[in-house]
């Protein structure tokens, strides 16, 4: 058999393994659907431990504010909680957040503003360094975007009652999910991880994550697990896996809904899925030989591996346009066997149309959007492939690139100065583009059994890279705009 084939069909197992996974987390949610969509029951409090509220900020000024207010409203005994605001911030967020902290303290929450003399570790060393000061027992954790309900600690720390749980996450809600098609495919990607796959993974126990944000720690927990640490982007995942390596559990409640906002632009959320992917990696390569070790069933360590190796799934979709053209034209692509690839291929439909199925009401009308969702996961493709090489190569290993955050109003996200330009990502993905358009043509004749996927991928490039274009073009635009109008106003005010 040709090389070309061989190449080709490793590739293409590869990819069913991880769609073949992806149908194993949609059965097991469906067969036992009637314990996941029933109300999980909270326990009663019989205690109020002490909680301390970190939120780590690092130039947030369109929506500092509104995460410190939420915060400062939760519903929970005001002797019990203390809040931390972890200022990295090198512009006007600074200002704001010591008002809206002494706004706070003169009410009388138990809230401070902390500097850390040297931004070092990024998130992580943000995390440790309120660490030290902090009184709580517990540990709970928002990202700036976030909004947490008034009765999410009342909701979620009755879990803790079982002293074997050192955490507890919860689901993340989308605040800007109908803003326009490309929020509505990424609520879409969120939810099939957040629905069904820390679903079955909490429920089953399989080794989970804590996502960042919208989760509580038990302080003991992160002690015994080594602390937060820098060595990969991917703190929460990292420490998730000591933890769970150490003998910890971790719980998901799908019930409870932290919402946050969704990126709004194709450039932020490139760079954040480019930071969840790399960070993975890394872990990935962290914790392999551990697991290996651990006392863990078989089961577990495979569901360990396939979930730290997640993102492979792009440079191996990569490495299958790549090979394609060079197999249509050089090999009889009769010999190709597709129809494991066909079959694996439904898992994305399924399992994105049994989380909208599980969590709303109107999910039919939430599932059509899943075909942006087919292309803007084809586009990013070449983002994600090279996340994971510098994950794996261990190029710029500590390099933490901030997902920039926008506030949403009236549906429409407001032009900030934390926009960011297209990269060469988005060259890239043009001219793969215009090379899987010249594959899926001359596919029409040679392999039209390949044309689908071909014709997915062109439209998935052309339209993430017209999108990214589009976006930057049209906010930088605004921005500039808005800078003139300042500095006229500045101009008008010293004459």
């Amino acid at each position: 058999m040709n090389i070309l084939v061989i190449l080709y069909s490793m590739v293409l197992i590869g990819l069913a393994l991880y769609g073949f996974n992806a149908l194993y987390f949609s059965v097991m949610f469906f067969r036992r659907r009637q314990n996941f969509r029933r109300h999980i029951p909270t326990p009663p409090m019989t205690d109020f431990p002490a909680v301390t509220v970190q939120l780590p900020i690092f130039n947030e000024r369109l929506v500092v504010e509104r995460l410190i207010d939420a915060v400062a409203a939760l519903d929970y005994p005001a002797d019990k909680l203390s809040i931390q605001v972890l200022d990295d911030s090198t512009d006007e967020t600074m200002a704001l957040a010591r008002a809206r902290v002494a706004f706070h303290r003169a009410r009388g929450v138990t809230i401070d503003y902390v500097r850390r003399p040297v931004r070092e570790g990024f998130k992580a060393g943000a995390l440790a360094y309120g660490l030290q000061s902090a009184p709580g027992e517990f540990i709970a954790i928002f990202d700036a975007d976030f909004v947490p309900p008034r009765d999410f600690l009342r909701r979620v720390m009755p879990h803790f009652n079982r002293p074997e749980v050192g955490m507890v996450q919860t689901r993340w809600g989308h605040l800007n999910a109908t803003e326009n098609p490309f929020t509505r495919a990424q609520a879409l990607a969120l939810d099939g991880h957040f629905v069904v796959e820390q679903t079955v993974r909490s429920s089953q126990g399989l080794l989970m994550n804590f996502n960042g944000s919208g989760g509580v720690w038990r302080r003991a927990t992160i002690d015994d697990a080594g602390g937060w640490q820098s060595d990969t982007i991917a703190e929460d995942l990292d420490l998730s896996y000591r933890a769970q390596l150490a003998g910890w559990q971790l719980t998901y409640l799908p019930d409870v809904i932290a919402p946050a906002e969704i990126p709004p632009l194709l450039t932020a959320f490139k760079r954040q899925q480019f930071r969840w992917a790399k960070g993975a990696i890394q872990a990935l390569k962290k914790f392999a030989a551990q697991l290996l070790r651990a006392p863990l069933s078989p089961w577990q360590k495979v569901q360990a591996f396939l979930h730290l190796s997640g993102y492979l799934v792009h440079p191996l979709m990569l490495l299958l346009i790549l090979l394609g053209l060079p197999v249509i034209l050089y090999t009889d692509p009769g010999t190709l066997r597709l129809s494991a690839l066909g079959v694996a291929g439904f898992a994305p439909p399924v399992l994105f149309a049994l989380s909208q199925w599980g969590a709303y009401r109107n999910w039919v009308e939430r599932f059509a959007y899943f075909p942006f969702l087919v292309l803007f996961g084809a586009g990013i493709m070449l983002n994600n492939s090279w996340a994971v090489i510098e994950g794996l190569s261990g190029r710029n290993a500590r390099e933490f690139l901030r997902t920039p955050k926008f506030r949403t109003q009236n549906g429409l996200s407001r032009a900030s100065d934390y926009i960011l330009p297209v990269d060469w990502t988005t060259w890239g993905e043009l001219a793969l583009a215009g090379y899987c358009w010249i594959e899926a043509f001359l596919a029409l004749s040679r392999a039209p059994g390949l044309v689908p996927f071909l014709m997915m991928y062109a439209l998935g490039f052309t339209v993430t890279a017209g999108l990214g274009l589009w976006q930057s073009r049209a906010y930088l635009t605004r921005n500039r705009q808005t800078r003139t109008r300042r500095n006229m106003r500045g101009s008008a005010v010293r004459w």
